[in-house]
């Protein structure tokens, strides 16, 4: 194991990692979580996380907003082709902080109105044909976001040439506002959900060091396990798969019309998930500060002989792989070998009962949210 260097607290833990006979933490154990510098913690997640992963969002939405406009001002296939390629970088900066639904971002249903998918086209085109839309609405969640953006850069042709003929036709001006307004949302959610942060929050986020239901670390530590099963493991493949279905559904992948980003998008969110566990910091390959990792090292945490924290990063390197070897196309996986994606869910499902069951166990943090496919 590898915290020899605490041996000290680890004597002190022999008695407080038993439970009482109910199953719940012994007073020695509730001790020994509040022992753990929560605060040292909340703080490398904000300041070397969270915040610094809307930053950089907030940045490339701005981005997206200004290639959205000169694709609007000038319609042409290059143009179209320069906002596909921000409109992937921004989606991919979203992967890294949409796990954090805490705050203004759970507020404003952050996550449900950027990226819930499949996107409607139907309802897009009805809209743009109306030409009045609420996007605040939770009706509209299918309608606004990345996954719109995709079938409105990705899906409206065959070609480009078609896709661009959508923007220079009679109707031009409709799709071009409803362009308009789909990237300035996302611009306008994400910079209200930075600002929060970095104007009172951050600093109530950090004081509510607690063990308790509403302390920080429960709430976010709720958050993380259900982006994990619910967002990753089910959204981005189970759903598709059809482990949930009779069939498979190759229609719900993520970037559904872009064809050939859907495993780059379920990649960087796991690598956002695997980061966040370790408190590697935004951006930064090898530091590492106070975290889930370190929380469990610290509480001494065995299951099967091994430091849970190690099994858990395993199961990681272990789903990484196994993802890496599907097919960029989601779509195409599916149809040619859905037997691989079914293999890649069983592997992601593994660190499903690492996190909700034994790590929750562990931390002495109870499940906030209904549970409607079990584990």
């Amino acid at each position: 194991m590898k915290k020899f260097l605490v041996v000290l607290a680890a004597f002190f833990l022999i008695i407080a990692c038993s439970k009482n006979d109910d199953g719940t933490p012994t007073q020695e154990q509730e001790e020994d979580e509040i022992a753990f510098n929560r605060e040292a913690m909340l703080i490398n997640w904000a300041d070397n996380i969270i915040v610094p992963g809307y930053e950089e969002l907030e940045s490339s939405t701005t981005a997206l907003t200004w290639v959205v406009t000169d694709f609007i001002d000038e319609p042409t296939e290059s143009n179209l082709f320069a906002l596909r390629l921000q409109w992937m970088d921004t989606y991919r900066s979203f992967q890294k902080v949409s796990l954090f639904e805490i705050g203004k971002a759970e507020e404003v249903r952050f996550r449900d109105r950027m990226n819930t998918y499949p996107t409607n086209a139907t309802e897009i085109q009805d809209l743009i044909a109306n030409g009045t839309y609420d996007f605040s609405l939770p009706s509209t969640n299918d309608a606004q976001g990345f996954p719109a953006l995709d079938y409105l850069l990705n899906g409206l042709g065959e070609d480009d040439a078609e896709i661009v003929s959508f923007y220079q036709g009679a109707n031009g001006v409709a799709y071009k506002n409803y362009l308009e307004s789909v990237s300035s949302s996302i611009k306008v959610l994400t910079t209200l959900v930075l600002d929060d942060w970095n104007n009172g929050f951050r600093d109530d986020f950090v004081a509510n060091s607690s063990s308790s239901a509403s302390a920080s670390v429960d709430k976010l530590t709720n958050d993380y396990v259900f982006y994990y099963e619910k967002s990753l493991r089910a959204g981005k493949v189970g759903i598709p798969a059809g482990v949930f279905s009779n069939n498979p559904l190759p229609g719900n992948v993520e970037g559904f019309y872009s064809e050939t980003f859907s495993r780059t998008l379920a990649l960087d969110a796991l690598n956002a998930t695997e980061g966040f566990f370790r408190g590697r910091a935004h951006n930064c390959i090898n530091c590492y500060d106070e975290s889930f990792e370190t929380y469990l090292d610290y509480l001494n945490t065995i299951k099967n002989g091994e430091d849970l924290s190690d099994l858990i990063i395993a199961q990681f390197e272990v789903s990484k792989n196994k993802m890496l070897e599907l097919q960029p196309s989601f779509i195409e996986q599916i149809e040619m070998n859905n037997s691989a994606m079914l293999q890649t869910y069983d592997e992601l499902q593994r660190n499903v009962i690492l996190l909700k069951v034994d790590m929750m166990q562990a931390l002495s943090i109870n499940i906030d949210y209904v549970d409607a496919d079990g584990d």
